[in-house]
């Protein structure tokens, strides 16, 4: 079973870093959009390998459903072109030095866990959906609330990169 945990968890890591890829690299708005969803789709996985399904709907709705699709409606309707002047691919220089930073620090992440492997834990105990429905109205209700402000940060957002499209800047 562990042994379709650690494959399960490294098509999900797969999933994240390719949608992640397409995400930053795309040139059009729509394949953006596309690979941000996978990502978020591959790290609601990460919370099913977690035991957290609850987690998991909630990140496929609140992100997937909620502020990918708020993002793209806020995007199509205030008119921005397809390609766009800014598309134009980055200096040779910008591209070797996000390498090289990338590079660097997945090195360094990288021996640091292979030389400081961290223990299993158990499994993690199990929440019913009615005491975490009570606890996120309770002590928790201000988190909760702070889900809308996501929502609103992300619309704003899109318009603004929206508008800055549509006036060439």
């Amino acid at each position: 079973m562990e042994l379709m945990a650690k494959i399960a968890f490294g098509v999900y890591t797969l999933i994240i870093l390719c949608g992640g890829i397409l995400a930053v690299a795309a040139k059009s708005l729509v394949r953006a959009m596309v690979g941000l969803i996978a990502t978020l789709l591959g790290v609601a996985g990460m919370y099913m390998l977690l035991n957290s399904p609850f987690m998991a709907f909630m990140q496929i709705l609140i992100y997937v459903g909620a502020v990918c699709v708020l993002i793209f409606f806020a995007v199509m309707l205030t008119r921005a072109d397809a390609g766009g002047e800014e598309a134009e691919s980055a200096p040779l220089r910008q591209n070797t030095l996000a390498l090289l930073a990338v590079t660097v620090v997945g090195g360094v992440l990288s021996w640091l866990v292979l030389t400081h492997p961290v223990a299993g834990t158990g499994v993690p105990v199990e929440v019913s959906i009615e005491k975490l429905g009570l606890g996120l109205l309770g002590p928790y209700g201000l988190a909760f609330e702070l889900i809308s402000v996501v929502l609103l940060v992300a619309m704003a957002g899109a318009v603004l990169l929206a508008w800055e499209r549509r006036n060439g800047k």
